[in-house]
């Protein structure tokens, strides 16, 4: 899997939201704040389909896309390429929040992930 520019990003967040088997019309009506023109989107899904990321349909005059990636995954994979790549380990990505402040709460619900994660194991 690649990481995808944010306006690429942008029309899968769309797809994701809408589901299988969106119509364009519909695609265009979500992106309409971006202020993208119809060949800008058409441009974004043809390299979406290229990459492997959707689907195309064709259905009467239309196009119905769906998103192939599911949206979890590709979280997954984007915060493990993130973490990668600014902070080398996912501790040093810890240690970085640590140093801006983790207030109680915030350290309760990581280790509470944490145990959840290990079975439950006591890691402390």
């Amino acid at each position: 899997m690649k990481r995808l520019p944010d306006t690429e990003l942008e029309v899968m967040k769309a797809l994701w939201t809408s589901g299988p088997g969106t119509p364009r019309a519909q695609l265009d009506q979500t992106l309409a704040p971006f202020g993208w023109s119809p060949n800008t989107i058409n441009t974004y899904l043809t390299r979406l389909v290229a990459k492997g990321f959707v689907s195309v349909r064709r259905e009467g005059r239309g196009n119905l896309y769906t998103p192939l990636i599911l949206r979890d995954d590709y979280q997954a994979f984007d915060s493990r390429a993130v973490v990668s790549r600014l902070y080398g380990s996912p501790r040093n990505f810890v240690a970085a929040l640590a140093r801006e402040g983790l207030d109680r709460r915030d350290l309760d619900e990581l280790q509470a992930l944490l145990n959840e994660l290990s079975g439950g194991r006591d890691h402390g």
